[in-house]
């Protein structure tokens, strides 16, 4: 697979198959990971690594887990404007399209809301933390180390879904993984073989045309 491949067949998976997912092809993907940009060779990323029998024991966990949380940071801006807005509304509305969920069933997009936090059913996953001291560009190079994973993901032939809905639950995993109080959870990333047959891995978001977001300047 070449990289063009990789980044055209990268989806966020929503459906895993229970296959489990080795140790040591998360480690040598993570591993591989670590040769992304990283501004001043900080490496600011900090992961911990949850799989197959410590998943089974974090679900639990969450079930149980009682507290009220706080978010570490806002996902989305406070007041979206366009055309943010409505790209961030319809790919909404065509996933819960693809489900036959209507906008009038609050709980069963609530419902599919929670599957978040069960990773979809992936057998594999990982929290990404960051030290609270870094800034804005230390966050830019989370990034580019998250898309190199799961551009490597690709390759190995196992699907990926990054989240950022992780963010409000920042305490209990906290509290799971026993990572210190200097990092902050940036997002969760769901690992494992993707579902052919599950309805809403068939979700593939537009993305708004070249003219809209490009410029070759004069």
């Amino acid at each position: 697979m070449d990289v063009s491949e990789a980044v055209d067949s990268r989806l966020s998976v929503r459906e895993f198959l229970k296959t489990p997912v080795e140790d040591e092809l998360i480690k040598e993907l993570l591993e591989k990971s670590a040769r992304s940009a990283s501004g001043g060779n900080l490496q600011p990323w900090k992961i911990f690594i949850i799989n197959n029998s410590t998943m089974s024991k974090f679900l639990k966990f969450q079930e149980e887990w009682t507290d009220p949380e706080t978010p570490a940071y806002d996902i989305y801006p406070e007041n979206l404007t366009e055309p943010y807005k409505t790209s961030r509304y319809e790919v909404g509305a065509q996933m819960y399209s693809i489900l036959e969920i209507g906008r009038e069933d609050k709980e069963g997009r609530f419902k599919q809301m929670l599957e978040n936090f069960k990773f979809f059913g992936a057998p594999s996953a990982f929290f990404c933390f960051v030290d609270r001291q870094m800034g804005r560009p230390q966050w830019s190079d989370l990034g580019m180390f998250l898309q190199t994973f799961m551009l490597l993901s690709r390759e190995a032939g196992l699907d990926t879904c990054p989240q950022e809905a992780w963010a409000i639950k920042q305490e209990s995993v906290t509290s799971f993984v026993k990572a210190p109080d200097e990092l902050m959870l940036f997002c969760g990333m769901a690992i494992g073989y993707k579902d052919k047959n599950a309805k809403i891995n068939e979700l593939r978001t537009e993305r708004r045309p070249f003219e809209d977001w490009a410029i070759f300047v004069d």
